[in-house]
């Protein structure tokens, strides 16, 4: 007798098997799920927020330097408290300072809301919820990038970091969209509620979240704190190299985003939907990178990939200006920056995965800290590139930024005995690690 074409093969896993076989790794730990569920509320609402507040500073304004000044409130505490943000990671139940800053954060936005419902919002709100909310989060930065990865096995590390990182990625895409049709439907304190709703959501999935205990750094003053986590970096030149590439990238290597709207409207003339597909082929190319290392449960050759993704990140970002300039084709230049975002994330990934597998527990959210604040220079970087285009025009500023990144990635890889074999320091740490282990893990796959 034929067997029913419907029933399942018997030789073939049940369908649960084969949908939990189809989860990336990291997903399958329970604790990272609810973290990592709640971590895409709390970006996306954010990413929501810095939208209306920008779009709230040039309805209150009509000034282009008004955006300017939003972003940079928002950055400078970044800059300035993420170093203490690390300190308090290390010392305080993190935890519970996730919960509090994530309460803070939804609160002021919240505030920023009944100010524009009431239309009693002033510029200067902006600027003061802005450098706010930007304080506050100097101290949750550190604190989350401290406790992820303690929700998974470190053989998955990789997976959860990029899983983590594509939140970013996607909701750069998706989130201006969304808060964009949530103001012209509903209204611009509508998607600012929204978004301090998205935040008090993660403070809640966070309360509830089970969270291996682990030791907390010693009792001492914050500065002291901060120099002995300066002074760990320093004297592991790993460290220096892969916190060093991160500011590079920050600093120099997505300076471009910032002059965009030059390549768009006087170097390609493709207008303000040319730069929106300029901008986002990048995120959608990276953003499909990091869900693969996201499916991956370990990979090998991080130290290649991250100095080849960077050489091939910073040659890219230079041929986009020279070919834009150039040649001025916008297909050309929209296939550039696709791999452009492919490199970029290739690298990043890596950076991130060697930095969380290599940075002792006891110092994890100070080096964190330190690699928080070179993600908050990037307005920074946009100034650098701007005063450079000013004088020698925006290909040659973007071309510059690409070329540093790369000269950065070669020369410690040539010179630095460090960056060459830090496959070899992976290992080491990882025999030892093992070496030390008691036996078991305490975090439950489900």
């Amino acid at each position: 007798m034929t067997p029913d074409a419907g029933a399942p093969d018997p030789g073939s896993p049940p369908p649960l098997a084969r949908l939990r076989a189809a989860t990336p790794p990291a997903l399958r730990y329970r604790s990272f799920r609810y973290f990592w569920l709640g971590m895409l509320a709390s970006v996306t609402g954010y990413q929501v927020f810095q939208f209306s507040q920008l779009w709230l500073a040039y309805q209150l304004t009509g000034s282009p330097l008004s955006l300017g000044y939003v972003g940079l409130a928002n950055a400078i505490p970044g800059i300035v408290l993420n170093l203490f943000g690390g300190v308090y990671a290390d010392r305080l139940d993190q935890r519970r300072l996730i919960i509090v800053t994530q309460l803070i954060t939804a609160s002021l936005i919240g505030l920023l809301a009944s100010l524009t419902l009431l239309a009693l919002v002033r510029p200067w709100h902006l600027f003061a919820i802005a450098f706010s909310v930007g304080a506050v989060e100097a101290f949750n930065q550190p604190a989350r990038q401290s406790l992820y990865p303690r929700l998974v096995d470190r053989r998955v590390l990789v997976s959860a970091i990029a899983l983590n990182s594509s939140i970013w990625q996607g909701t750069r895409i998706v989130a201006p969209a969304l808060a964009g049709v949530t103001i012209a439907l509903v209204g611009t304190s509508a998607a600012i509620y929204g978004a301090a709703a998205c935040s008090a959501l993660m403070a809640l999935v966070i309360f509830f979240l089970r969270v291996p205990p682990v030791a907390s750094a010693p009792r001492s003053s914050a500065a002291r704190g901060m120099l002995e986590g300066l002074a760990f970096i320093w004297n592991n030149r790993i460290f220096t190299f892969l916190i060093g590439m991160t500011f590079i990238n920050s600093f120099f290597g997505m300076s471009y985003i910032i002059l965009m709207p030059i390549f768009a409207v006087d170097v390609l003339q493709v207008g303000a939907g040319g730069q929106g597909l300029l901008v986002s082929v990048s995120g959608v190319s990276a953003l499909a990178t990091s869900l693969w290392f996201g499916s991956r449960t370990g990979v090998s050759h991080q130290g290649f990939l991250m100095i080849g993704g960077a050489v091939f990140f910073g040659g890219l970002i230079a041929a986009f200006a020279v070919t834009s300039q150039f040649l001025g084709w916008f297909p050309l230049a929209l296939a550039i920056l696709f791999l452009a975002g492919f490199a970029n994330s290739l690298y990043m990934v890596n950076v991130q995965g060697l930095l969380h597998s290599l940075v002792p527990d006891r110092m994890r959210g100070r080096v964190m800290g330190f690699f928080g604040m070179t993600w908050s220079v990037m307005p920074l970087g946009g100034l650098q590139s701007g005063a450079i285009a000013s004088v020698l025009g925006a290909p040659i500023a973007v071309a510059i930024g690409g070329l540093a990144v790369a000269a950065f990635a070669v020369g410690p890889a040539l010179f630095n005995p460090h960056v060459r074999r830090v496959d070899q320091l992976l290992v080491q740490r990882e025999e030892a690690l093992a070496a030390s282990a008691s036996g078991g893990s305490s975090r439950g796959e489900s």
